[in-house]
């Protein structure tokens, strides 16, 4: 690895190197337009140049807010040539959300993708008053908007080319001036606790990261790369942006949301990545599928996925199965795994990782059980992703793999999970104290994850340290509660979306389930059952007892293992809407925000442990357009069946 880089110093190698090679993809009218190195190169001088002419100045921070498009990611480029600070924002925050990073980071300047950003800028402009210019990419919608500090960056990018024509050496001499050691980038973390704290990474910090991870999976500029997820997020900016940089790889980028599944499958990556919740979605919709085939069909699925379940994982590794199981498995794989790996647009997939949060064992398992080289990888956005990562024929379904190369971790006697990576953050913005909170004096930075190492060295996470608790009284008194863990074994059914657990200091343990809409409607409309939306739905006792058996299939298997046996879920509701980052619930990657929920819905949690049968609840709820209204509803609560601790079998 060569720590002495900048980006604006890998482009121009890879510019040198493959100058006529694809550096990029992008959708457009349903056809996929190319972009060399070289034209990323010229794009990248051209608004680094409109930018220093319009005032961007070395140390400026500037917001970055839209999906994955080309002339966005070239605009992370052309900041960092000028020294300035990129700022990435997630496109589809309300307004409000913008508000705290904006004042925070005291941003004058704005990039946004499209005429709803815009808006949203609009609304909290009054309360950033630094902020002075907004360039928009695609100005559909906006041609009488009547501000004067709106532009577009095709004005942004002419005026650029006209100003490099007549200051030649203008861009060479300004990323000349960047080091390795200048702030590279600003991403706020997701706030699942308090306000989003915004985390400052070097030029060094972010790229040695990915250079880690290009040595430990052998990446080169072969890969194929699908950009579909936040670039706000930083995983996503570490894959399609600093790893595409190091790499020389070939980034896609799909024409919207909607048509991500079409692209996955007409591109076909090889190097992939997605948080559990996009392989959760992509199980429901294989169920959903297999629920509406002819019964033939599902027999056969139903018996090859069992040996796929019993060996696939073995013949992966290169471990030893016997010649029956493995003709069964090279028959399963004609008739069912290759053509399913297909339809999901992973038949090509080298490696794919998965994070953001732990994923559920049984999901993890179907996918490497069917040929997918799935692995987990281990990091925060305070490490820049890679910490630990899973080496190809020694995953382990229960850790996250082995320390990343350059990265050392430790357990310290509280159980706290301790790192000390090139790839630490260099501080958070203005706040010294939560920055020593984190990085004590010998660099280790402190994530907060309850963990152990085993012999072998491989990272098991058990849950936020914060998170995990005791359980109180009852025959399971003092013993281990893990939400997270018991959480990942309830959403590996198809028809439960998301899982909040509680029974710190409690006798037992009671959630919340917001059922999956898609995969219990198809289940409906099969029965013919009639529901006239998610809340109709929720609560109709066919659907109850559905879950309740999820949930008592899942106390099953919790029982067979000693350490979370006293996890097992004893009582139950489900909610009347679905968990939602607009109303606070969730972060913008996803995450339970768990303290938040159990303040929002205190009336139920009580009812859950006080033996209630059913609770009335009102939940204030944003819609898409910003406005509020309320949803309210009586919540029958419901009993499981729970299991005496069994053995596992040898």
């Amino acid at each position: 690895m060569k720590p002495e880089t900048t980006f604006p110093a890998l482009l121009a190698s890879q510019v040198r190197v493959s100058g006529a090679r694809v550096a990029m993809r992008e959708k457009k009218f349903g056809i996929w337009q190319a972009h060399s190195w070289l034209d990323v190169s010229r794009l990248v001088h051209d608004l680094a140049c409109g930018l220093a002419q319009a005032g961007v100045c070395r140390g400026d921070h500037v917001a970055l807010i839209g999906g994955n498009r080309p002339r966005l990611q070239a605009s992370l480029t052309a900041l960092q040539a000028l020294g300035a600070i990129p700022v990435p924002l997630y496109q589809d925050a309300p307004a409000a959300e913008y508000a705290y990073p904006l004042a925070s980071a005291k941003v004058a300047f704005a990039i946004v993708e499209e005429q709803e950003q815009v808006d949203k800028l609009l609304e909290v402009k009054e309360g950033c008053p630094d902020l002075s210019r907004v360039w928009f990419d695609d100005g559909r919608g906006l041609r009488k908007y009547p501000q004067s500090w709106l532009g577009s960056l095709d004005a942004l990018v002419e005026a650029g080319r006209q100003f490099g024509a007549e200051h030649a050496a203008f861009y060479d001499e300004q990323a000349a001036l960047v080091r390795p050691d200048d702030v590279a980038a600003m991403f706020f973390t997701s706030g699942t606790t308090n306000l989003p704290k915004g985390v400052v990474h070097t030029h060094r910090s972010l790229i040695l990261s990915a250079q880690s991870g290009k040595a430990f999976d052998r990446i080169s500029e072969r890969e194929e790369v699908l950009a579909f997820l936040p670039p706000a997020w930083l995983g996503q900016n570490i894959f399609s942006y600093t790893m595409w940089l190091a790499s020389g790889y070939t980034v896609n980028f799909p024409e919207s949301p909607e048509t991500v599944g079409i692209d996955l499958k007409e591109i076909g990556p090889t190097y992939y990545f997605a948080p559990p919740r996009v392989f959760e979605e992509m199980l429901t919709a294989v169920t959903v599928r297999m629920n509406d085939a002819s019964l033939l069909k599902r027999k056969a699925y139903d018996y090859f996925m069992a040996v796929a379940r019993r060996v696939g994982q073995n013949v992966m590794a290169g471990e030893p199965v016997t010649l029956v199981e493995r003709l069964q498995y090279a028959v399963g794989n004609v008739l069912f795994y290759r053509p399913l790996c297909a339809q999901l647009g992973m038949s090509r997939i080298r490696v794919a990782y998965t994070a953001g949060e732990a994923i559920g064992p049984d999901l993890f398992a179907f996918f490497r059980s069917i040929g997918i080289n799935l692995k987990q990888l281990y990091g925060t956005t305070e490490t820049a992703v890679f910490v630990c990562l899973q080496p190809d024929g020694k995953v382990k379904p229960d850790t996250v793999g082995i320390p990343a190369p350059g990265v050392e971790v430790k357990v310290a006697a509280s159980g706290e999970l301790l790192v000390k990576s090139p790839g630490t953050l260099k501080e958070y913005h203005q706040n010294s104290q939560a920055t020593a909170e984190v990085l004590d004096a010998d660099g280790w930075y402190h994530t907060g994850d309850a963990a152990l190492i085993d012999d072998d060295g491989h990272v098991r996470i058990v849950d936020r340290l914060k998170d995990v608790g005791r359980l109180a009284g009852g025959s399971h008194d003092g013993a281990t509660f893990a939400p997270k863990y018991v959480e990942n074994k309830l959403k590996f059914s198809p028809y439960i979306k998301e899982v909040v657990a509680f029974g710190h200091a409690r006798d037992r343990v009671c959630a919340f389930i917001n059922i999956d809409f898609e995969s219990v409607g198809n289940w409906a409309e099969r029965r013919s059952l009639s529901y006239s939306g998610y809340t109709d739905l929720a609560q109709k006792p066919e659907v109850a007892e559905l879950i309740q058996g999820c949930v008592e299939a899942a106390n099953a298997e919790l029982s067979v293992d000693h350490l979370v046996a006293g996890n097992q879920i004893s009582r139950f509701l489900i909610l009347h809407k679905e968990l939602d980052p607009d109303d606070g619930e969730l972060t913008r990657t996803r995450k339970v925000r768990r303290g938040f929920i159990a303040d929002r819905y205190r009336v139920l949690v009580e009812a859950l442990f006080s033996g209630a049968s059913a609770q009335y609840v009102e939940t204030e709820i944003s819609f898409e357009d910003g406005r509020k209204g309320f949803a309210a509803a009586t919540l029958p609560i419901h009993d499981a069946k729970t299991f005496a601790i069994l053995q596992r079998a040898a």
